[in-house]
């Protein structure tokens, strides 16, 4: 069952608002070779696999067990899962930065295996989302690289573990464009192949194979929606993974982030989900959490992509001292400091610029007059439905809970949480806040995005706000807010969440307050 949950933020004015801004040559020795060599020639010499039905004797599937800092869900203790593959019979693999980063063990499960076989890092890039892991002990079944000019049209398969499902699936497609743009909001990559082979989430660091079982890229993003999926093309990720078979981490601080932009453009950054131990983002202080907002005093993320980032990496060596600039949300602080030299200190408190008063309250009104959602709350406390699907960080005032199903044109589509001070009269009474969440896996067959914030209109009690979207994280939002409802100061914004790319199921939120 799939978990939906959101920050804690002091007010829940500031809730709405970041639930939207938010709604985040190799040098080597000859018993390290190059991963282009091939090995053909004695009988004794382990050769590559070469045809389509062996590959998943290659194809490994990894559960990355770590604590990471989701910008909706929180701080989670997790097992993430993505796919990824054995290059040589040492038992070397390569797979998505993303999926291993921050992780404090792996389980990686390989075809025949019913035990897990442990694994540790060699290297990893950020920004070409890139990583080797070795496993322990050798004679592995191995894919070689393709090396042949990738071209539009060539038949491609996309091998891996999708969705976290133990069970080995291959996909087939073709190469639509021979190099895409590789600018996303968790990578920066110069070769990236567009291709037209079904991935999923899990998918990614699984690799996309040539009928010879030859890897032409690596598996990392995808679309459903439009049915354009892509990998990073074997020539970028060969020139990489060399250095990571060295042990090199290549434009790397050791954290496992991405991109961030508001709909507005006031805040963007990196939001780091996690940070390796010992890395130079350790040394400096980083936590999960954090959201980079510069490197070298030039800021980040101010397109949605790792494009600035990961070129300020580039330009400098993994021990150069470099001045970073961080947003501590936890804290309400911003933070400076040096990777490579000094750790970070307080240079901004967000809450000394607010002063850190409550809005102060009139003394006498109806309550629709005095909304009790103007407020500062200090004390959060975590509510749970019934089944699982929503956990939220809620005021501690808020006590008044309820389950419940989606009903939507009379059919029950999903299920349904509601939380406020006094549900008996939220939803009749502009001036009590309070929130609504619902999950369907339904809908998103029935309807898109844009419909479904159509259809829960306010129109007729409030005034039409700002309507946006953004990725966030590993979803697609789409928010729509409401001002001055029934001649009040209550405010509301509705936020559609969606899988970006297996659009399985929608979330819709509604959060209610005074400005």
């Amino acid at each position: 069952m799939r978990t939906v949950g959101f920050r804690q933020i002091k007010s829940l004015f500031v809730l709405s608002t970041l639930c939207v801004a938010l709604l985040l040559p190799l040098t080597a020795s000859a018993a390290a070779p190059s991963p282009f060599e091939q090995r053909a020639g004695s009988s004794d010499t382990p050769v590559p696999i070469d045809n389509l039905e062996d590959v998943q004797q290659a194809v490994v599937r990894i559960e990355a067990v770590g604590v990471f800092k989701d910008p909706a869900e929180g701080m989670l203790m997790e097992a993430g899962s993505g796919s990824g593959f054995v290059i040589d019979e040492e038992g070397r693999v390569v797979t998505n930065n993303h999926v291993v980063t921050g992780a404090g063990f792996y389980r990686v499960y390989l075809e025949g295996k019913e035990d897990p076989v442990n694994a540790r890092v060699l290297g990893v890039s950020e920004c070409a989302d890139l990583a080797v892991i070795d496993l322990q002990g050798d004679g592995y079944p191995f894919l070689a690289w393709y090396e042949e000019p990738i071209k539009v049209g060539l038949d491609v398969y996309a091998a891996g573990f999708p969705l976290g499902d133990p069970e080995y699936t291959l996909t087939r497609g073709i190469v639509a464009k021979a190099r895409a743009d590789g600018e996303t909001d968790w990578a920066s990559v110069d070769g990236v192949i567009q291709h037209d082979a079904d991935i999923n989430p899990g998918n990614s660091g699984g690799p996309l194979v040539t009928a010879d079982g030859q890897v032409v890229g690596v598996n990392y993003a995808g679309d459903r929606n439009v049915n354009q999926f892509f990998a990073i093309g074997y020539d970028e990720a060969v020139r990489v993974v060399e250095q990571l078979l060295a042990g090199n981490d290549v434009d790397s601080i050791g954290v496992n982030g991405r991109a961030i932009l508001s709909d507005d453009g006031q805040l963007s950054g990196i939001w780091v989900s996690s940070v390796a131990s010992g890395s130079q983002a350790d040394a400096v202080g980083m936590e999960p959490g954090d959201i980079i907002l510069s490197l070298e005093s030039l800021p980040v993320g101010e397109d949605g992509t790792m494009s600035t980032y990961c070129e300020i990496l580039r330009s400098h060596s993994a021990d150069d001292v470099m001045a970073v600039e961080v947003l501590r949300l936890d804290t309400d602080e911003v933070l400076e400091g040096q990777l490579n030299g000094r750790q970070l200190e307080q240079s901004l408190s967000l809450a000394d610029q607010t002063g850190g008063e409550e809005a102060p309250q009139q003394e006498t009104g109806t309550d629709a007059e005095t909304p009790a959602a103007a407020e500062t709350y200090e004390e959060f406390v975590e509510v749970t439905d019934g089944q699982g699907i929503f956990t939220f960080n809620a005021p501690a005032e808020w006590t008044d809970v309820a389950d419940g199903d989606w009903i939507y044109a009379d059919n029950n589509v999903g299920s349904r949480f509601d939380i406020s001070p006094d549900l008996a009269n939220f939803f009749d009474n502009w001036g009590i806040p309070g929130a609504i969440l619902r999950y369907s896996e339904s809908l998103p067959q029935e309807m898109s995005v844009e419909d479904l914030v159509d259809a829960y209109t306010l129109e007729e009690s409030c005034t039409k706000g700002e309507r946006g979207s953004q990725g966030l994280g590993d979803f697609s939002v789409v928010y729509q807010r409401w001002n001055e409802c029934s001649g009040t100061t209550t405010s509301g914004v509705m936020v559609v969440l969606v899988p970006t790319e297996s659009q399985a199921y929608y979330v819709l939120i509604e959060l209610y307050g005074g400005e």
